[in-house]
C-alpha cells in the first residue's frame, strides 16, 4: 500500500495572509517588534513554540510560550470573523480526489497545525474522512524531526519506500528524508526552489497538475535526490 502524506499550510491551502495577520496581532499584544513578512512566512510548518523561538532569534529570554498562546488566540479570533479564508491552491483538490479514488493509495497529513486547525480546514473544504492518518504538532515533535512521518507509516503499515511526503518547505523535505520516505517539493508555498532542492526534494512541482505523474514516478523508482 502506498501512502501520500501532505503538508497543510502552503501545500494544500493558502493561509499566508491569515498567518501573518495573526502573527501581527500576537506581536502587538506582546508589545514586541513584528519580524518582516518574509521571516514570518519562512517559519510556517514548524510547531508554534519552535516557530516563535526562531522568530525571537533563539534568545532564551524571548517569551516563546506566551507568544504562541497569543498567536492561537489571534488565529481563533480571525477564524470567527467574516471573510476568513484558507483557500485551497489551484488544482490541489483534483489531486486529492484522484488519489482518494485509488485502491492502492492511502492519504495522510503531516503539519505544524493543531488537530483543531486541521479539522477546521478539512471541514471547510468538505474533505472529512479523506485522510486516514493526521499527524500534527499536537502529536509529535516539530518538523524537521521525522516523528510525524514515522507515526503515519506505523499507523498505516506503509513502507518508507512507498511513502511520499508532499510539502512546500525545507522542513518537510528534511523530515521526509530523515524518516526514509520520498520527498516532493511544491513551489507555490513558502520556501524557494533552491532551498527545497538543497533540503532533499526528489521532485519539484510548479503546477498541481504535474503532481500525480511525479508521485507515480517515485513510487516506481529508486530513492534519489533532485
Amino acid at each position: 500500500m502506498k501512502l501520500a502524506l501532505f503538508d497543510c499550510d502552503g501545500t494544500l491551502v493558502d493561509s499566508q495572509n491569515v498567518i501573518f495577520e495573526a502573527m501581527t496581532r500576537a506581536f502587538a499584544r506582546g508589545d514586541l517588534p513584528l519580524p518582516p513578512r518574509e521571516a514570518v512566512l519562512g517559519i510556517v510548518g514548524l510547531s508554534l513554540v519552535e516557530a516563535m523561538r526562531q522568530l525571537g532569534g533563539d534568545d532564551p529570554a524571548f517569551p516563546a510560550d506566551e507568544m504562541a498562546e497569543r498567536y492561537r488566540n489571534a488565529f481563533r479570533e480571525l477564524r470567527a470573523e467574516p471573510g476568513f479564508a484558507e483557500p485551497m491552491f489551484p488544482g490541489v483538490r483534483t489531486v486529492i480526489d484522484r488519489l482518494a479514488a485509488r485502491e492502492d493509495v492511502l492519504l495522510g497529513i503531516a503539519t505544524g497545525k493543531s488537530q483543531r486547525g486541521v479539522a477546521a480546514v478539512l471541514s471547510h473544504h468538505g474533505l472529512e474522512g479523506r485522510f486516514v492518518t493526521i499527524q500534527t504538532a499536537d502529536d509529535a515533535p516539530s518538523k524537521p524531526h521525522p516523528g510525524m512521518v514515522l507515526q503515519a507509516m506505523q499507523a498505516t503499515g506503509a513502507r518508507p519506500a512507498d511513502t511520499i511526503l508532499v510539502g512546500d518547505t525545507s522542513f518537510d523535505m528534511v523530515m521526509a528524508r530523515a524518516a526514509g520516505a520520498r520527498a516532493v517539493g511544491v513551489t507555490w508555498g513558502y520556501h524557494a526552489r533552491d532551498r527545497l532542492h538543497q533540503s532533499g526534494a526528489e521532485r519539484l512541482i510548479d503546477d498541481a497538475g504535474d503532481l500525480l505523474a511525479a508521485m507515480d514516478e517515485l513510487w516506481g523508482g529508486a530513492l534519489e535526490r533532485a
